[in-house]
């Protein structure tokens, strides 16, 4: 079930806050959060719910064996834990991948199956929820919970449960057990899905058809033509999780929950480092956190230091997916946090902010090649349109036919918000209790019409998943 259709909207949603508000204390709140999760993860298919069944029993055993224990035995349980959710990780999602690859060095007597098994929705993003929880009671940050329905809230909550953000359970085990939900709260966040719905709708719905035509229908785009679907693809995945997230981060708070957030305008940073402070947060902070921070971080030397970056986003690159693509994305990137670790970024520090600017947007624009393309034959012949080896002409028959004007103000405009944000309210010399109710009216009548024009695109709309439901 998609945030951004009618049986969501019209529906599941409206059905959920009636049943939600309806209960008198938390955890008849929570048991209703959990039955609508778990019908909400249904929808995608029954067998899904069997994998997360698994993995919330095993889990919360777990973390009760990691709690009260010696330090010798938390560490061992803690260890085998973490290899458990791997396991299941792996089995499901790389090992078609590890089979292929294998394949291409074992003698023809020897070769393994190649098994792709359908993917669990979410399942890199609950395993990553449970590793968390699992590290924070090993690492006393909390309390092993004794109560089943509060972890299984933690992992089930439909918001975030398939595309995240990646919410620690450290920061949010207090307000599982104990919230309050107010009037202001449910308005706040019902103001943030709406934002969050109109971001995925208008912005990132409207420019999918022209990445679909350059990345999935034109074999060898001319130079217009890459760098046309390369742009658009930039603003359909930032406006597609951007608005997902915002999504999920809206219905947290009207809740009475605080999940983290995921977004903080990252294409107008000005250094990659700058990019994933800014770009998927809670995912880069989880990183940091339980993989490079463990390894050493940047403690023992540049080359210590370097070899970290390229392990952890070389793995950041798998965990998005089983393809060498993803693996190169992840090294893109990590070359580029290393050299930044050279004479590079103090020069990015100390030269203008347009070229910082512009040196982000080329590193990030050519790195969505990779993260994009169907294979690396396909990706290489963008690359060559990038460059202008495929030819000059104009623009496809097909590709105009997907530029309506609508299309093309959007691809115009979404660039100044995604890099700059809104423009800060102004008429400062007004009284401040005349600007804020200027302020709240503007703000109110721009939801309003946000929402409007969702729902009738909703309507209208055929089906389009958010592009992280596939991770």
């Amino acid at each position: 079930m998609v945030f951004s259709s009618v049986s969501f909207l019209f529906y599941f949603l409206p059905a959920f806050l009636i049943c939600y508000f309806a209960m008198p204390g938390v955890r008849a709140k929570n048991l209703v959060l959990l039955a609508f999760s778990l019908v909400f993860y249904a929808w995608g298919g029954l067998a899904n719910v069997a994998v997360l069944a698994v993995s919330m029993v095993a889990n919360y055993f777990f973390a009760l064996l990691i709690d009260p224990r010696s330090e010798p035995w938390r560490l061992r349980v803690l260890a085998l834990a973490v290899a458990v959710n791997l396991a299941g990780l792996i089995a499901f999602k790389y090992s078609g991948f590890l089979a292929e690859n294998l394949n291409l060095l074992l003698p023809a007597g020897l070769q393994l199956p190649v098994v792709h098994p359908a993917l669990p929705l979410g399942i890199s993003f609950f395993t990553f929820h449970a590793i968390s929880y699992l590290v924070d009671v090993y690492r006393r940050k909390a309390r092993a919970s004794r109560r089943f329905e509060e972890i299984a809230v933690y992992i089930t909550m439909f918001p975030q449960l398939v595309a995240g953000p990646i919410v620690r359970y450290s920061t949010i085990a207090h307000r599982i057990h104990t919230r309050r939900t107010t009037l202001g709260r449910v308005s706040a966040g019902l103001r943030i899905f709406v934002i969050g719905l109109s971001w995925k709708v208008l912005i990132a719905d409207e420019v999918a058809p022209v990445v679909a035509v350059i990345f999935d229908r034109t074999t060898t785009p001319n130079l217009a033509e890459a760098w046309v679907g390369v742009t658009a693809y930039a603003l359909q995945i930032y406006f597609d999780f951007g608005g997902y997230s915002n999504m999920a981060i809206g219905l947290a708070v009207a809740m009475g929950l605080k999940f983290p957030r995921n977004f903080n305008l990252p294409y107008g940073a000005l250094s990659i480092t700058d990019f994933w402070r800014r770009w998927h947060m809670s995912l880069s902070s989880w990183f940091r956190d339980y993989l490079y921070i463990p390894l050493g971080g940047n403690r023992h030397g540049h080359l210590r230091t370097a070899v970290n970056l390229w392990a952890v986003f070389l793995l950041c690159g798998l965990w998005h997916g089983a393809s060498w693509t993803f693996v190169i994305w992840g090294i893109h990137h990590g070359t580029f946090l290393v050299l930044e670790r050279t004479r590079l970024g103090a020069a990015l520090k100390a030269g203008p902010r347009i070229l910082g600017h512009a040196y982000v947007l080329l590193v990030v624009l050519t790195s969505w090649v990779w993260f994009r393309a169907n294979s690396l034959p396909e990706a290489l012949d963008l690359f060559a349109g990038l460059a202008g080896l495929n030819g000059v002409e104009p623009l496809s028959v097909t590709l105009m036919a997907e530029l309506k004007p609508m299309t093309i103000v959007v691809l115009i405009l979404a660039w100044p918000l995604a890099m700059f944000g809104l423009p800060k309210p102004g008429a400062r010399k007004l009284p401040q209790k005349l600007r804020l109710a200027l302020y709240g009216f503007t703000d109110t009548a721009a939801v309003a019409v946000l929402l409007a024009l969702c729902i009738l695109s909703v309507g209208a709309a055929t089906y389009s998943p958010f592009l992280y439901f596939r991770f």
